[in-house]
């Protein structure tokens, strides 16, 4: 019923000539509401026309299924490649990448667009990115931003993804960040956030998981932090590495000061991790030295003992590849997904996964984080924080969404008294801002 109301909002939209964001949580939907909304628009001959999906190459296989599932005539064309062209568009889906439509925009220019859908609309959140420049260029009838997280960082993010569904909803950014963004996020002004819900709740529609009414069938999903102890070699290199790098932050000023801020944050959490990342020993041991890798083994031994399956979720493609190492020395039979694996080799790592040829799934953060369907697994670990709490909760949903059975359990491994601490209170700062503005839910309707 929610994904029936959430494809009238779209049409009420778009028939209306204004474009939306759809910001339902990860899971729920979102592509078959979209499909539906083409094939909607294709009954009339004045909304009828090609739709240009624009997605993160690790998508269009996604896509490209769910189209043929759930509208099996219509045409699908993956413009993607070498061999690429648009010759003879009239109808049915194009498929493009990010870096795709920004090399070949002028090319997209000239098709008359339907519709045009940005998937995971957070990756043109930047409106000085030649991404987003090159995506305003396309012409469409109406234009729909699909995204779980229309604020991750700032509520500038929210103007750039609206601005482009809808141009001027929200004035020029130094308008917008005059008016609402510095009274909301410096002053906490709490007038000014009901304001702005209310002036944004037409033209973004996002219901939760959590919701009322919303995907009943959805099995519970439990969040564990699980606090390890550092040992003792990762103690030594933690305070040397404070004491080092304070000293220098300092005496240093404006750009790069924060660098070193920067850079001192990064060489925590690598020591965090594990000694050998941060210390880059190539072939270094790795038994008895990681608090967090002693806790991984015991959370692996117990989950496979159940015959369940775990996606393992690291930032650092570099720690990735250290537990690879590690689980195939235990001979445990994992896979690795990051974002130099091949289009075709991902969905073919996500078959196996998926038919239980493999129970342990190591993912990148940023390549993995969106649009998989994982459902396999019933535990999803997070090895160690990302900084913003709406990218990990889009990497647990890979698990848990519509098609899982089974109740999820998240475990999130943090380092005692470390930056990992402060890090887990500023993710619930930044949840609060993004709830404040886009938390309309159902009422939006």
């Amino acid at each position: 019923e929610y994904q029936v109301e959430g494809l009238r909002w779209l049409n009420r939209m778009t028939s209306l000539g204004l474009g939306g964001c759809l910001a339902d949580d990860m899971g729920l939907g979102k592509t078959v509401m979209l499909i539906s909304l083409h094939l909607h628009r294709r009954l009339n001959p004045q909304t009828a026309g090609p739709t240009l999906v624009v997605c993160p190459a690790s998508l269009l296989g996604n896509w490209e299924r769910e189209i043929q599932r759930f509208a099996p005539g219509e045409t699908v064309r993956r413009y993607h490649g070498p061999d690429r062209n648009l010759d003879q568009i009239t109808g049915g889906f194009v498929l493009t990448t990010y870096g795709t439509m920004r090399l070949d925009a002028e090319q997209f220019e000239a098709v008359p667009w339907g519709l045009l859908v940005a998937d995971e609309a957070q990756h043109v959140k930047n409106p000085r990115s030649a991404g987003a420049k090159a995506l305003r260029t396309i012409p469409a009838r109406s234009r729909v931003a699909l995204t779980g997280t229309p604020v991750e960082n700032n509520l500038s993010e929210l103007w750039a993804i609206l601005d482009w569904t809808t141009p001027g909803l929200l004035g020029s950014l130094g308008e917008f960040r005059k008016k609402w963004a510095d009274p909301i996020e410096v002053e906490g002004s709490q007038s000014a956030t009901r304001l702005l819900n209310r002036l944004v709740r037409p033209f973004l529609l996002r219901r939760r998981k959590s919701d009322p009414g919303i995907a009943p069938e959805l099995p519970p999903k439990t969040i564990t932090d699980q606090p390890v102890e550092l040992t003792a070699e990762q103690v030594k290199l933690y305070e040397a590495a404070v004491r080092e790098n304070m000293m220098q932050i300092r005496t240093a000023e404006g750009i790069g000061r924060r660098g070193l801020v920067l850079k001192l944050l990064t060489s925590l959490k690598q020591i965090c991790n594990h000694p050998v990342q941060y210390l880059g020993e190539e072939n270094g041991k790795l038994g008895e030295r990681s608090g967090k890798l002693e806790l991984l083994d015991e959370l692996l031994d117990t989950i496979l003992s159940e015959e369940s399956a775990v996606l393992v979720f690291t930032q650092y493609v570099a720690m990735a590849k250290l537990l690879t190492r590690h689980l195939d020395d235990r001979g445990i039979d994992a896979m690795l997904l990051h974002g130099g694996t091949p289009v075709r080799q991902r969905e073919r790592m996500v078959e196996r996964f998926q038919s239980g040829e493999v129970p342990v799934f190591q993912l990148s953060l940023k390549a993995a984080g969106t649009g998989l369907n994982l459902t396999r697994a019933d535990h999803v670990i997070h090895y160690d924080r990302w900084w913003n709490p709406a990218v990990e909760e889009q990497a647990t949903d890979r698990a848990h969404r519509i098609g899982q059975e089974n109740p999820v359990q998240v475990h999130r491994l943090i380092a005692e008294g470390t930056i990992e601490d402060r890090i887990a209170s500023i993710h619930e700062t930044k949840r609060e801002l993004a709830d404040a503005i886009v938390s309309a839910g159902e009422s939006a309707l």
